[in-house]
């Protein structure tokens, strides 16, 4: 878990059925195991960058698909992603600096765009 998140993490969360999925599907991941999976969602993101990048718009196949593999991503490898906490994590996204900054370095904008293709995926 990412050390310097743990403690909001756990505060905002950690009662939680997908916070008790969470650590018991990560409990044995070594450090290395955790850049791999954390890369693996990075490309995701890179993946949504270079839509946006190319024009393609949020409701298209190719996002939409791209969000069905970011909740599969999700529930493979951290805790089961609902619709509802899918569509959660694109708000936070967006309304958290945090995440904007981190997500919005594979291109400005992308941020929005990925919120905005969640919230039509989930309709």
């Amino acid at each position: 878990m990412i050390n310097s998140f743990e403690n909001e993490i756990k505060e905002k969360w950690g009662n939680t059925k997908a916070y008790t999925e969470f650590t018991e599907k990560t409990k044995d991941y070594s450090k290395d195991r955790f850049a791999e999976v954390n890369a693996g969602l990075e490309n995701i993101f890179h993946d949504f960058a270079a839509l946006l990048q190319s024009g393609i718009q949020p409701d298209s196949a190719d996002a939409q698909a791209l969000v069905k593999s970011l909740q599969e991503y999700i529930s493979a490898h951290y805790y089961d992603c609902t619709d509802d906490i899918l569509k959660g994590l694109g708000q936070m996204y967006v309304a958290d600096e945090r995440f904007r900054h981190n997500i919005d370095k594979h291109a400005a904008g992308t941020t929005d765009f990925v919120c905005k293709a969640i919230t039509l995926y989930i309709q």
